[in-house]
């Protein structure tokens, strides 16, 4: 990126929320069957339907706007948005322009700061509710195109940022938080490969330390991470390419062709007069009751941000609170974990390390997991009490996956299958100086400086011990006894 400018980027996202039936109709809505198959004639817009609002997807929204800090509006406006193309049956798409149920709010971008150091927060210009279009199929090496109708007229929620982002990464970041946010709530399974989250990006250009923006162009349909940081820095490095040779940036509709990395024009950026936005006839002001929005803020979960900065304040690393307060039944086993007395920096540790990964492996959600939050608790309490050690450690957590009975606690385990940690100081002296006696010329060598040989003497107390000494213990031990001024007996 050149120093003489900077990038300024805005995204509008596109959710789809996860409700029984469509945002206007009672027809169902859902992911993966047949084409055409859940329609109904108010979907393919025939004469004489009438829309009549989801009461879920507006529930849905104002979970959304709340957690977001916005100002949740008690009347809103539908409008009608005019384009005509195969996927939308009815020539216009109904949602909300010049007056959407909420606007204001921010959200928080987890690992970015702002000047002032504290963690970056992007305002939000608003959130509206609309309904989505169908799905054109392009069928490569043919004349026609197919049209699926089965997503025509799901509720979509559509978050517009302000232009505050900095960079592809920043953006990326934002995007992952978002859908964090969502699923969070329980609103949207949020999957972009499902095109149940879908993003576009705006960009621009500007000299660095301006506060006007550059002109804009928009990226259209980003389906994945990557993509839209990989598409954000294409565009960047196009318009740039563009100032320093002295030629204007066109406002202009993209898309982004991830094989050759670039952006491709598709047009000319049209305005809000090319859809003709007209107010929506059949449907009156979208009125929200005061008494339904405190019912829905006093039904939120905790949220992702204000679950990182408590996990931050007990001391679990940043990528692991981020990790943890993305996956959202992650972040309750850990919880309750905290409940049952164990440590956060080594809960997290755990969690995030040999749980996650046999989960993982093996398919399954955190709820379903083979070994209680309170179980592993325990488990964690017995390392930091010296009663088991690490290596104990992992294979009474195998055990207690793999058998599965709610009723072996790790303690019985260790018990029965031999972990308890020898921690008698006196027991593991007597076994180091019976290795040490046995070994004279080893202890001869290590104090004429052939330190590599304590590997040596380590390896034999644990075999005498069958690896439960305590490494602690063991270790203060040989300092003290293979000191030079030792007696060698």
């Amino acid at each position: 990126m050149s120093p003489a400018y900077e990038p300024v980027i805005g995204l509008e996202v596109h959710c789809q929320l996860q409700t029984a039936s469509k945002m206007f109709s009672a027809c169902p809505v859902g992911i993966g069957a047949p084409p055409n198959t859940l329609v109904d004639p108010y979907t393919l817009g025939l004469p004489g339907t009438l829309p009549v609002p989801n009461a879920q997807a507006v529930r849905h929204g104002i979970a959304l706007a709340l957690a977001c800090g916005c100002e949740l509006h008690p009347q809103s406006r539908f409008a009608r948005k005019h384009y005509f193309y195969p996927d939308l049956p009815k020539g216009y798409q109904i949602t909300q322009s010049d007056h959407p149920y909420a606007t204001g709010g921010s959200l928080e971008v987890p690992g970015f700061t702002d000047a002032h150091g504290q963690p970056k927060r992007v305002p939000l210009t608003r959130i509206h509710f609309e309904e989505d279009a169908g799905k054109n199929t392009h069928v490569l090496g043919e004349d026609h195109s197919l049209v699926d109708y089965n997503r025509a007229g799901a509720p979509l929620l559509e978050i517009v940022s302000e232009p505050a982002l900095g960079s592809p990464d920043e953006a990326a970041a934002y995007l992952r938080e978002l859908r964090t946010l969502v699923r969070t709530l329980g609103i949207s399974q949020a999957n972009m490969e499902e095109g149940t989250l879908r993003c576009d990006a705006n960009v621009s250009l500007r000299p660095r330390g301006q506060a006007t923006l550059g002109t804009r162009c928009e990226i259209k349909n980003l389906n994945s991470f990557r993509f839209l940081a990989q598409a954000i820095a294409a565009e960047i490095r196009r318009q740039l390419d563009l100032l320093e040779r002295g030629e204007a940036v066109v406002m202009a509709t993209l898309s982004y062709d991830p094989e050759r990395d670039r952006t491709r024009i598709m047009r000319t950026k049209e305005a809000a007069a090319d859809y003709r936005y007209l107010p929506e006839p059949d449907l009156p002001p979208l009125s929200i009751p005061a008494a339904w929005v405190e019912e829905i803020r006093s039904s939120l979960p905790p949220l992702p941000a204000a679950r990182r900065a408590r996990y931050a304040q007990q001391g679990i690393a940043a990528d692991d609170a981020v990790l943890l307060a993305a996956e959202p039944e992650l972040g309750d086993y850990l919880d309750r974990m905290l409940d049952a007395g164990a440590p956060g920096p080594k809960a997290a540790n755990w969690v995030t390390g040999e749980l996650l990964a046999k989960l993982r492996s093996d398919g399954r959600d955190p709820s379903a997991s083979p070994v209680s939050p309170e179980a592993l608790a325990e488990l964690v309490g017995m390392v930091e009490r010296d009663e088991v050690s690490g290596r104990s450690a992992k294979a009474i957590f195998a055990t207690l996956y793999t058998e599965a009975d709610p009723s072996q606690s790790p303690r019985a385990i260790a018990e029965r299958d031999g972990h308890r940690q020898l921690s008698d100081d006196a027991a593991i002296e007597a076994v180091v100086r019976e290795v040490l006696e046995g070994s004279p010329g080893q202890v001869q060598q290590y104090r004429a400086g052939k330190t590599k040989l304590r590997g040596y003497f380590v390896g034999q107390v644990m075999k005498r011990t069958q690896g439960r000494a305590n490494p602690r213990v063991l270790n203060e031990l040989l300092d003290r006894l293979l000191d030079p001024d030792a007696p060698e007996g």
